[in-house]
C-alpha cells in the first residue's frame, strides 16, 4: 500500500522525528532574530470613504472636539503625545525658544492658537467659571485664554512669512480664520458680561485694563444712537436658529457676528431699565419712528505690533465694531480682509420677540395696549445713499407679514447694497381715510428726521410695495384726491362756512391730498382696490361689529370720524347730536355706526369706490402681483380667496404677476422673485414696456 509523504512523517522512527523537531526549532529562532533585527516593523493600508477622509483632515477642536491633524503633528515632532494632562508645559514647548528645527512659525503658531482654544473651551466649562472677578484689575482666566487663541490665530494669519492671499487654498488658514472668529466671539461675549457688571460704557472710543491686558473699544463705520454706552444684551449671531425664514443670510470674512439688542428709547433716556433686558416690551403704541432696535455688528480683535515678535510681546489690543451693512472690508495686520456678517439674525430676533401676532389682534378689537397710530420701524442703520423700500402689511397683520419678503431682499447683495427696508405697523382697525394720512404723516416725519433738507437718494427714490389693505394704502399714497372724496359728504358739508370750517380744523386734508413726494415707483399685491364681496359675507360682518376704535383715537379724530359715517348709506337719519359747534347735519347720526376697516374694504363702500377711480402719479411706475387660487377658473372671474382679480387689477400697471396662490401671496417664491425683479429693475432706472405674466 502506497503512504503519503505526511504520514510517513507521522509514521517515522522517535529518533527521526527528534532530528526533524530540531530543524524546526532552528527556523523558528531564524525568523524570530529576523524580526527582532527589523524591529517588529509592518504597515497595513486600508481604504477610507472620501466622508471619513475630509473629516480626517478638516476635524479640530472646534466641529470633532479633538485636536486636529495638523496639531498633532506638531506635537509629534516636539516629542509630545498627549497635552491634556499638563496642557500649560505643552503650550510653553511650543514657545520660538524651546521648539526645536523643522517646525515653522506658522505650524508653531497654528497649533498654539488651538492648543489654547481647546484650554479655553475647558476653561469656560469648570465649575464657576460663570462667576466674574470681583474687579476688573484682578484679570479673568477665561478671557484670557479666549484672546491668547485670537492672538496667535491673528499671529499666524498675518504676521508670518507667507502673506494670507498665498495659502488661500488651504485648509489649515481656514481652520486657523475660524479659530480666530470663535476666540473673538467668545472673547467679545465675556468681556461684555465684565462690562456690564461693572458698569464700563463699552460702546465709545475707551480703554480699560482687565488683568495685563489694556483693550481699547472703538465703532468704526457704525451709527451709535446719542448717548449709548452698552446694549442691553450682545447676542451671538452664530447661536441663534429661526423657524418661518426661509433662508439666513451672511457673508463669509473675518469677525464675530453679533446682534446688538438696545434699549427702547424711553429706556435708554431714563437710564435703564435692568428687568427689561429679556423681555423687552411691544412696539409702542404711540406715533413714530422705530430706530434699529436689534442691529447687526460685527466685531474684530486687532492686537498691538507690527512684526510677530511685537504682536507676542504685546498686551493692547483693540476691540473694532462694524456695521456689516456699511462695511464690507476691514483692515488687519496690514491686510484688507472681507468682513464676516449676518443680514439675517437681527431681523429674524426682532420679530421672534416683537409681541406683533398678539398685539395686531388686540389692535383691530380696540383692546388696550393696540396700536392706536403708525409706526415706522426702521430695519437697518440710515444709510442717506440708499433708497428706501416702504412695506405696508394688510389688515389684523403687522411687520410678520413680509418675514421672508424683507428677509429674501435683504439677502440680494444687489439690492442690500442699494435698498434700505422700512416697515410701517398701523393700526388697522382704523378707517382708510384715517391711516392713509397718518401714515403720509409718520413717513414725512421719519423723512425730515433723517435728512431735514430731504436732499438724500434715499429721500428721493422710495418703493412703496402694500399687501392687501396696505396695496389700497399704498396706491392712495400715489394718488390725487381733489374734491372726488368731498363730493361724498351730505351738501351741508360741502359748501359755505361748514366748509370753510371743516378746513380751518386740518379735516380737508384727510379728503384732499396728493402724491407723496419722493416715491419713484409701487408694487400692489392682492390688493382690493376696489374693495372685496368678502367683507359683507356674513363671517366678516360679525368680525367687522366686533372691530371698534379705542377711545385714544376718537378722542383725536372725532369730527373726522362722524364725517366719514356720514359717508354710510344711511347715516342721514337719526338723532343728530351737534358738538364743537358743527352743524347737526354735518357731524353726522350719533346713531350712524362709525366706518372702521373691514367697512372699507367693502365693494359697496363709498369711499373705496370713489378712492379706485382716483388717478394715480403718472411720474410713479406701478405694478400688480395678484394670487389666483384655483387655475380652472377664468382668468377674469378668479380670486385669491379674499380679493377678486377684477378688484386687484389695475390696467395702468406696467406689469402685472398673477400667481397660484391664496391671499398670502406676498410670502409665494414666486412673489417674493418678481418683487425682487421690479427692485432690480429699478435700479437700473427701466421703465420699459407693460409686461403682462397671468
Amino acid at each position: 500500500m502506497t503512504t503519503t509523504a505526511p504520514f510517513r512523517a507521522l509514521t517515522r522512527p522517535a529518533a527521526a522525528l527528534r532530528g526533524w523537531g530540531r530543524s524546526a526549532l532552528r527556523a523558528s529562532a531564524l525568523m524570530a532574530g529576523v524580526l527582532l533585527l527589523t524591529g517588529c516593523a509592518a504597515v497595513s493600508v486600508s481604504t477610507i470613504l472620501p466622508a471619513d477622509y475630509l473629516a480626517e483632515r478638516r476635524g479640530d477642536v472646534l466641529t470633532m472636539g479633538r485636536l486636529s491633524v495638523a496639531a498633532q503633528e506638531v506635537l509629534r515632532v516636539v516629542g509630545i503625545n498627549d497635552c491634556r494632562e499638563q496642557p500649560a508645559a505643552c503650550r510653553r514647548t511650543l514657545e520660538p525658544a524651546n521648539t526645536p528645527g523643522g517646525i515653522t512659525d506658522e505650524q508653531r503658531l497654528s497649533a498654539l492658537s488651538e492648543l489654547w482654544l481647546e484650554h479655553a473651551l475647558a476653561t469656560a466649562r469648570a465649575p464657576g467659571a460663570h462667576t466674574l472677578p470681583a474687579t476688573l484689575a484682578q484679570g479673568d482666566p477665561v478671557l484670557d485664554a479666549w484672546i491668547e487663541s485670537a492672538r496667535h490665530a491673528y499671529a499666524y494669519l498675518f504676521h508670518t512669512a507667507r502673506r494670507p492671499g498665498e495659502r488661500a487654498f488651504e485648509d489649515r488658514q481656514t481652520q486657523v480664520r475660524d479659530y480666530y472668529n470663535y476666540a473673538a466671539q467668545q472673547a467679545m461675549s465675556r468681556l461684555f458680561a465684565l462690562y456690564q457688571a461693572r458698569g464700563v460704557a463699552g460702546a465709545q472710543a475707551i480703554t480699560t485694563r482687565i488683568g495685563r491686558w489694556q483693550i481699547g473699544s472703538q465703532a468704526i463705520d457704525m451709527p451709535l444712537p446719542p448717548g449709548m454706552t452698552l446694549p442691553q444684551e450682545l447676542v451671538p449671531a452664530a447661536s441663534l436658529r429661526f423657524t418661518g425664514l426661509r433662508n439666513t443670510y451672511r457673508r463669509d470674512g473675518f469677525g464675530a457676528e453679533f446682534v446688538a439688542v438696545l434699549a427702547p428709547p424711553e429706556v435708554a433716556a431714563s437710564g435703564g431699565d435692568t428687568d427689561r433686558v429679556l423681555k423687552p416690551p411691544p412696539p409702542p403704541a404711540q406715533a413714530g419712528t422705530g430706530e434699529v432696535q436689534y442691529p447687526s455688528l460685527t466685531a474684530l480683535l486687532r492686537f498691538e505690533g507690527a512684526t510677530l515678535a511685537e504682536v507676542m510681546r504685546t498686551d493692547a489690543l483693540q476691540v473694532l465694531l462694524y456695521d456689516p451693512y456699511r462695511a464690507t472690508h476691514a483692515r488687519l495686520g496690514g491686510e484688507q480682509v472681507p468682513l464676516a456678517a449676518n443680514f439675517t439674525a437681527g431681523y429674524g430676533l426682532w420679530l421672534a420677540r416683537s409681541g406683533f401676532a398678539t398685539q395686531s389682534l388686540r389692535t383691530l378689537f380696540g383692546l388696550s395696549d393696540g396700536l392706536v397710530a403708525p409706526r415706522v420701524q426702521i430695519m437697518q442703520p440710515w444709510n442717506p445713499e440708499r433708497r428706501i423700500v416702504v412695506m405696508l402689511h394688510g389688515l389684523a397683520s403687522s411687520p410678520e407679514a413680509w418675514v421672508n419678503v424683507a428677509n429674501e431682499v435683504m439677502g440680494d447683495e444687489q439690492l442690500r447694497q442699494n435698498y434700505q427696508v422700512w416697515q410701517v405697523y398701523y393700526p388697522t382697525n382704523a378707517p382708510l381715510a384715517l391711516n392713509l394720512h397718518s401714515i403720509r404723516a409718520a413717513l414725512q416725519q421719519a423723512l425730515a428726521q433723517f435728512d431735514p433738507q430731504g436732499r438724500s437718494v434715499a429721500a428721493r427714490d422710495i418703493t412703496l410695495v402694500g399687501h392687501s389693505m396696505g396695496g389700497v394704502l399704498a396706491r392712495l399714497l400715489v394718488s390725487r384726491a381733489d374734491d372726488q372724496l368731498w363730493q361724498l359728504l351730505p351738501p351741508e358739508a360741502r359748501e359755505g362756512d361748514t366748509r370753510r370750517q371743516l378746513e380751518r380744523e386740518g379735516l380737508a386734508a384727510y379728503l384732499r391730498f396728493e402724491p407723496l413726494p419722493g416715491v419713484g415707483r409701487a408694487v400692489f399685491i392682492a390688493a382690493p382696490h376696489r374693495g372685496t364681496p368678502f367683507a359683507e359675507q356674513r363671517i366678516a360682518r360679525r368680525v367687522a361689529n366686533l372691530v371698534t376704535l379705542p377711545l385714544a383715537m376718537l378722542d383725536e379724530v372725532g369730527d373726522l370720524a362722524r364725517l366719514l359715517a356720514q359717508m354710510r348709506p344711511g347715516a342721514e337719519q337719526g338723532a343728530q347730536a351737534p358738538q364743537r359747534g358743527l352743524p347737526a347735519s354735518a357731524e353726522g347720526s350719533t346713531l350712524a355706526r362709525i366706518p372702521n376697516s373691514i367697512d372699507n374694504l367693502s365693494d359697496r363702500d363709498p369711499f373705496v369706490r370713489a378712492a379706485a377711480a382716483l388717478p394715480i402719479d403718472p411720474r410713479v411706475p406701478h405694478h400688480s402681483i395678484i394670487g389666483r387660487i384655483d387655475p380652472a377658473v377664468p382668468l377674469e372671474d378668479s380670486s385669491d380667496g379674499i380679493v377678486p382679480y377684477r378688484s386687484a387689477h389695475l390696467a395702468s400697471a406696467q406689469s402685472e404677476r398673477v400667481i397660484p396662490s391664496g391671499h398670502s401671496v406676498q410670502e409665494h417664491p414666486a412673489a417674493i422673485l418678481e418683487i425682487r425683479r421690479i427692485l432690480h429693475l429699478h435700479l437700473q432706472g427701466a421703465a420699459g414696456g407693460r409686461e403682462w405674466a397671468p
